[in-house]
């Protein structure tokens, strides 16, 4: 039997990139690279490999007649329409729980970062400006106030870590989860106003759009943090820059941000926000365990077998 027939939407990471084409013929972005061999090859596409940052449009999965799989490299599936591809039967799968111990992780590092001002202090040594004496004073961690939006796996591993620093923890979500015995707040901005970090862990998409705005910011106030590890799209981010430059805020430490890989100066510049590249599962362990699983839900698709991991009904 031929191999289906598959389209890479985004790049992909390169291990991944080698299964996928033992497994399947791959066409790599051929939509974007070369839109008249795409039409041709498109009656014959039956899978999308797609990653979390993704975006698989009610027009694109309407290019595609034989679709029947859409498996997302990550476990953020918002790019993705759902709801066009479940009106076809089409199989949508990501990748949960094989990189929540990694996001939580640098979810605390980052939170860590901001506060301890490590990386600051990095460029304080290198820079040689130790010699003219010590640096400001940080923020302490150990027994300050977390508040974390969004209490999901993610969100209860960072809950766990955050237990070790002796943090007090309380949780905004759309449903109240007494079983975390942690404090719950209706809101973000009733969350913000009560604690010293604001960690944003919550799913991105349309509902979370801009869910962090300026009355948000305002609430956590002048000696308040925070950190995001959920999706740029959940930060209004010309207010998170409008909240540094007046001082509204402490600082932040971002992983994601609206338009990546562009990051504007104006955060760039800044020495009260520590800046990572989107590498919350940037490991080597975590990448492959999320390649196994997204190769893993093709493979048990075109078998005839249940998906392993279909993103939530």
């Amino acid at each position: 039997m031929s191999k289906p027939e598959i389209l890479a939407v985004a790049k992909l990471w390169p291990p991944y990139v080698d299964a996928l084409r033992e497994a399947f013929v791959l066409h790599d972005r051929l939509h974007q690279e070369d839109p008249a061999r795409f039409a041709e090859v498109a009656p014959r596409i039956r899978g999308i490999a797609a990653s979390g940052e993704s975006k698989v449009s009610r027009e694109l999965i309407a290019q595609l007649p034989a679709l029947e799989v859409i498996s997302v490299f990550g476990v953020g599936y918002d790019g993705v329409d759902v709801a066009a591809a479940r009106e076809r039967g089409i199989a949508v799968t990501h990748t949960p729980d094989v990189l929540t111990d990694d996001v939580a992780d640098l979810g605390m590092a980052l939170l860590m970062a901001i506060a301890r001002r490590v990386p600051q202090a990095d460029r304080y040594v290198r820079e040689g400006r130790w010699e003219s004496g010590p640096m400001p004073l940080a923020r302490k961690v150990s027994g300050a106030r977390l508040g974390i939006v969004g209490l999901g796996r993610i969100g209860q591993a960072i809950a766990r870590r955050a237990e070790g620093f002796g943090m007090a923890i309380a949780y905004t979500a759309r449903h109240e989860k007494p079983a975390s015995g942690y404090l719950y707040y209706p809101s973000p901005r009733a969350l913000a106003a009560e604690v010293d970090f604001l960690m944003v862990i919550t799913p991105g998409g349309e509902g979370t759009r801009g869910l962090i705005g300026a009355e948000v910011l305002a609430a956590l106030g002048p000696k308040g943090y925070l950190i995001n590890v959920a999706r740029g799209s959940v930060v209004d981010q010309p207010a998170l820059v409008r909240a540094l430059q007046q001082g509204q805020i402490a600082g932040a430490a971002l992983d994601v941000f609206a338009d990546e890989p562009h990051v504007p100066p104006e955060l760039r510049e800044r020495e009260d926000v520590v800046l990572t590249p989107h590498m919350a599962s940037a490991t080597w362990e975590t990448r492959r365990a999320m390649a196994d699983l997204a190769l893993g839900n093709l493979q048990a698709h075109f078998a005839g077998r249940p998906v392993l991991t279909p993103v939530p009904a």
